[in-house]
């Protein structure tokens, strides 16, 4: 008898044990362990971080961090870290709450818009991926990479088209590079390759014919109208004169670098510089700016017709008016001069 109540005892402590142990597990796992108040939060894993790294990032979300310690060590996450952003949604468990961060790396959405330069750029993209901005700049000016690829360092803000694009928050500097490239390769399809070669143009000349465009008007509706006028110059070896060229020559100099140029002047018209369209046949080495996929659409698909002159409108500012004759086109300009004296702008 005695001894049967020693083994009933035993029994009941192992029930308690086991009891105990299931418990414990069932906390450890299944109960919910978030303590934020939204719908959901993120965390950004870094590619370099420790368990300890992302330990920090979640204990402010979590009720029991010490409970999530230990699955998260049963489960050998601790040692299996994966860069990445990740959701944990209100009300998960320890358990889900490790799925998703192991398993769910969520895309992101990137854009950018018109850069003026590849600098700028950079530092766009670093506000929205991992890599930072001096990684992603090296990257992208890295020579052995664009002679490769056929660019230079006057036409490597071309490759870049701006729009908006799915990747992971933790791609690298090349990642998102080489990303970028597989992305203009497919934009020149052999559909547009053969529209910039009946122009006479390469995709570079004709990024750089759009990035002049662009600048001149962000108007749609026009820009084929002005990449209209451009390649009537350029086939009557007339130079550009396009006066966002001189702008941007201006600025590569220390006399003009913080400035802003509102009123072009015979001064900008003198400056010794390539991208004088003013001094030079042709179009200038390279892009001034980044433009707009509608703006190379418009070089492709440019307006025919037998315009050759165009200024800023005063009546209608953001748009121009086109003129045939040089008399036509210098009383448009000399209305636009007289505009902008009288709102006071001078240079």
């Amino acid at each position: 008898m005695y001894f049967k109540k020693i083994l009933v005892a035993i029994a009941l402590i192992g029930l308690i044990i086991v009891g105990y142990f299931a418990y414990y597990i069932y906390s450890v796992m299944f109960v919910p362990n978030t303590a934020f108040n939204n719908s959901e939060a993120y965390i950004y894993v870094k590619s370099d971080a420790t368990y300890n790294d992302v330990r920090a990032d979640l204990e402010p979300l979590l009720k029991d961090i010490k409970a999530f310690d230990a699955l998260a060590n049963q489960k050998k996450y601790t040692t299996n870290i994966k860069a990445g952003k990740y959701k944990i949604v209100k009300g998960m468990n320890n358990n889900d709450i490790i799925n998703s961060i192991r398993s769910n790396n969520i895309p992101i959405k990137l854009s950018f818009n018109n850069q003026q330069s590849i600098e700028l750029l950079a530092g766009r993209i670093a506000t929205q991926i991992e890599a930072d901005s001096i990684s992603l700049l090296n990257s992208m000016t890295d020579e052995e990479f664009l002679t490769k690829n056929g660019f230079s360092s006057k036409t490597n803000l071309g490759m870049y088209l701006p729009n908006s694009y799915e990747f992971f928050w933790n791609t690298s500097a090349d990642g998102f590079r080489d990303r970028m490239l597989k992305e203009y390769n497919r934009f020149w399809n052999e559909t547009r390759l053969n529209k910039a070669r009946e122009i006479g143009l390469n995709p570079d000349k004709v990024m750089t014919l759009a990035s002049i465009v662009h600048e001149e008007s962000k108007q749609r509706s026009e820009q084929p109208r002005i990449a209209g006028v451009y390649i009537n110059r350029i086939k009557n070896k007339w130079p550009l004169q396009a006066d966002p060229t001189l702008k941007f020559a201006a600025y590569q100099l220390p006399k003009f670098r913080n400035t802003v140029i509102k009123r072009v002047l015979n001064v900008h018209k003198e400056i010794d510089s390539p991208y004088n369209t003013y001094k030079n046949l042709g179009l200038p080495p390279g892009l001034i700016a980044m433009p707009d996929i509608s703006a190379i659409e418009a070089v492709l698909n440019y307006e025919k017709h037998k315009y050759f002159y165009f200024a800023a409108s005063a009546d209608k500012p953001g748009y121009h008016k086109f003129a045939k004759t040089l008399s036509q086109h210098n009383q448009n300009a000399r209305d636009y001069q007289r505009y902008l004296s009288k709102q006071g702008i001078t240079k």
